[in-house]
């Protein structure tokens, strides 16, 4: 049988206190709304629509080319949330899968075995539900002494009687289509919110004697529905508690999982070694026995084997095999560091390319540059790539040294096996093979010191 989805994405999220439609909050490096479409995938939709409503343009933004949109001006309830997708759903046979935007946690695999359940008892709608030890807030699951789905009450509308039940509705359903959208033109607001529920179908369906089915989710925590910022937090922490446990499972190794964040996309080869308190961001890819070191973070990088990454920051950049940055280094965007490069303590590295083996030992910039192989930066050393309006290139060759404290003005090229001396300012080329000198001029006073107030002899 054919699959459909209908995700919920209208909400303004009033208690996220934010000015961010509430399905694009992130947990762990993408939005909500993303980690609902990826796990709706998992059952192979032939259409999913995506009803958008507050800030439409930029929720439409995020899934765009992936799903069909349809517009909730008047945020009325989810099913007048449903009815919106009514044009593109309402004669189409099969089943339809209904789920909030803002329940992140939500597996593939959970809602394909809801799929299952739904056609295997042959239901016209099931309701994922779940046990919970605390069911306050939540819409409450009626069975009769058969076990059968009577109704789904709301806590406002819910008795005394039907608060004390502990199962509850996830706000996630599979319903048959036809009968769906149906059902749907008999729902009315005569409740506690003067809105249009959903859950109102169920009754109908049970009036007209026809099968409503619960399946329950093996693992409470893929309930949560994201309200406000304490359930972001809670649901940010199952998830990368979750991503942290598939990676060691893979067999990457962790000091302390609790106190490393790693996105969903994140890659990590075998044999890689995370210290605590180790960030990973975006689209990064960590290669085989790599370690990072306490207090790294990464973002959109990829790192390669065997690097020792220590305490450092890395944006938008390529790191290669054996290459050792840090303690307290910055590679910042744009920038790629050959085999085996050095960089050392407090060294930024901006919108640049270094070559095989070269090394910037301590306090160090090197900006738009093009570095060779075999580079020796000694300390101090600058680049300087901005004149206040413009940015310029520095060509560095191969094997070329570069004595401590020197400043190369660009644009300037340092040809191969060339030597730029210590102090030394550098604003014309210097041609393969030569020595660079740039100082001014020493100047000696023979006793000068002694007219100082704190030389010795004037105390």
């Amino acid at each position: 049988m054919t699959n459909y989805a209908v995700i919920l994405a209208a909400g303004k999220g009033t208690r996220m206190k934010s000015d961010l439609p509430k399905v694009l909050h992130k947990v762990a490096g993408i939005s909500m709304l993303e980690h609902v479409f990826r796990s709706v995938n998992a059952i192979n939709p032939e259409k999913t629509v995506t009803v958008v409503g507050h800030k439409a343009e930029l929720v439409e933004q995020v899934l765009a080319g992936q799903t069909d949109f349809v517009r909730q001006t008047e945020q009325l309830g989810t099913g007048h949330a449903v009815m919106m997708a009514e044009p593109v759903l309402e004669n189409l046979t099969g089943q339809t899968l209904v789920i909030a935007g803002d329940t992140p946690l939500i597996t593939g695999e959970s809602l394909k075995n809801l799929i299952d359940f739904h056609i295997n008892h042959k239901n016209v709608a099931t309701i994922l539900t779940a046990e919970a030890d605390n069911p306050f807030g939540y819409g409450r699951i009626v069975r009769n002494q058969h076990g059968e789905v009577l109704k789904i009450v709301e806590q406002k509308d819910a008795s005394d009687f039907e608060q004390q039940i502990k199962e509850i509705n996830t706000g996630t359903y599979v319903f048959d289509n036809a009968s769906l959208f149906k059902a749907l033109k008999n729902i009315n607001t005569n409740n506690a919110q003067g809105e249009y529920y959903i859950t109102d179908v169920i009754g109908i369906f049970r009036e007209n004697g026809e099968k409503v089915g619960a399946y329950t989710l093996k693992n409470f925590d893929e309930s949560l529905g994201v309200n406000d910022r304490v359930a972001l937090a809670t649901a940010e922490g199952v998830m990368r508690r979750r991503i942290n446990k598939q990676h060691m499972v893979n067999g990457v190794s962790f000091v302390n999982p609790d106190a490393t964040y790693i996105d969903v996309d994140v890659e990590i080869a075998p044999e890689v070694q995370l210290e605590a308190n180790v960030t990973l961001k975006g689209q990064t890819k960590i290669g085989a026995e790599t370690i990072l070191t306490n207090g790294t973070y990464i973002v959109d990088s990829e790192i390669g084997e065997r690097a020792v990454i220590t305490n450092s920051m890395i944006e938008e950049s390529s790191v290669a095999d054996g290459v050792t940055v840090g303690p307290y280094a910055h590679i910042r965007p744009g920038s790629s560091l050959a085999k085996d490069v050095h960089v050392g303590n407090f060294v930024e590295v901006k919108g640049s390319s270094i070559g095989e083996n070269t090394k910037a030992g301590h306090l160090t910039y090197i900006g738009n540059s093009e570095v060779g192989a075999n580079v020796n930066f000694g300390a101090g050393t600058i680049t300087v790539n901005y004149d206040g309006q413009n940015k310029y290139k520095t060509i560095i060759g191969d094997n070329v040294f570069v004595g401590s404290n020197s400043t190369i003005i660009a644009p300037v090229e340092l040809g191969d096996n060339s030597l730029v001396g210590a102090g030394s300012t550098i604003d014309k080329d210097v041609p393969a093979n030569a020595i660079a000198l740039g100082r001014s001029r020493q100047i000696n006073k023979e006793d000068y010191a002694k007219r100082l107030p704190h030389h010795p002899q004037n105390k």
